[in-house]
């Protein structure tokens, strides 16, 4: 069956966040240092438990607790966090947009702390187009947990064989794909405008 909407991730889709942006100005000169710290103070586990609904201020309190030497470069982790925020991606938002002149329904599915998806709301107007966007950070739960998957299809009344779930995270996207999505591993514009083609949405 040829899907006839299409359900996107943000981070690593269509807007670029990395960490990197704000630290390689707080290392300058001393990469190896930054991705130390990165991997293992400010940790890919640390930042999913504030996707999930933990506070920023208790996540930068329970860590600076645990690093007090480290403490002002944890703390810039949210107190400089759009500093993160590279910029849209500008071919997957090309075919957003064609998508919308297609008037084809779109939802978002993000794992995002509630605290700073507000930030990129504002900065990214191409949010607007979404017919509606389920963020992790206020629902308590992040992908891949299917949990999240039966909030957004119950919430927008989805029918997951005829949506396309598009993400760069292959553990979301088999998830995606076990509760009978269409899916496509998102690995750049390019594959994206193919399969978007190949399904006859653009």
């Amino acid at each position: 069956m040829a899907p006839d909407t299409v359900v996107f991730d943000f981070g690593g889709v269509l807007i670029d966040w990395n960490p990197r942006y704000l630290y390689t100005k707080l290392f300058p000169g001393d990469a190896a240092a930054m991705e130390d710290f990165l991997a293992n103070v400010t940790t890919q586990e640390w930042n999913e438990r504030q996707d999930a609904g933990r506070s920023c201020a208790q996540a930068v309190a329970e860590l600076t607790g645990r690093h007090p030497d480290r403490a002002a470069l944890i703390e810039a982790y949210y107190a400089r966090w759009e500093e993160m925020l590279g910029g849209a991606l500008p071919g997957s938002v090309a075919l957003l947009d064609a998508l919308r002149r297609r008037a084809v329904p779109l939802f978002g599915l993000t794992n995002w702390s509630r605290e700073t998806f507000p930030i990129a709301r504002e900065r990214f107007d191409f949010l607007k187009w979404f017919d509606g966007i389920v963020v992790s950070g206020e629902e308590g739960l992040a992908k891949p947990d299917p949990e999240i998957f039966h909030i957004l299809i119950e919430r927008y009344a989805l029918e997951p064989r005829k949506a396309l779930f598009i993400d760069d995270n292959p553990l979301n996207v088999e998830t995606a794909r076990s509760l009978g999505f269409q899916v496509h591993h998102f690995h750049g514009a390019p594959a994206l405008r193919t399969a978007l083609a190949g399904h006859g949405l653009i």
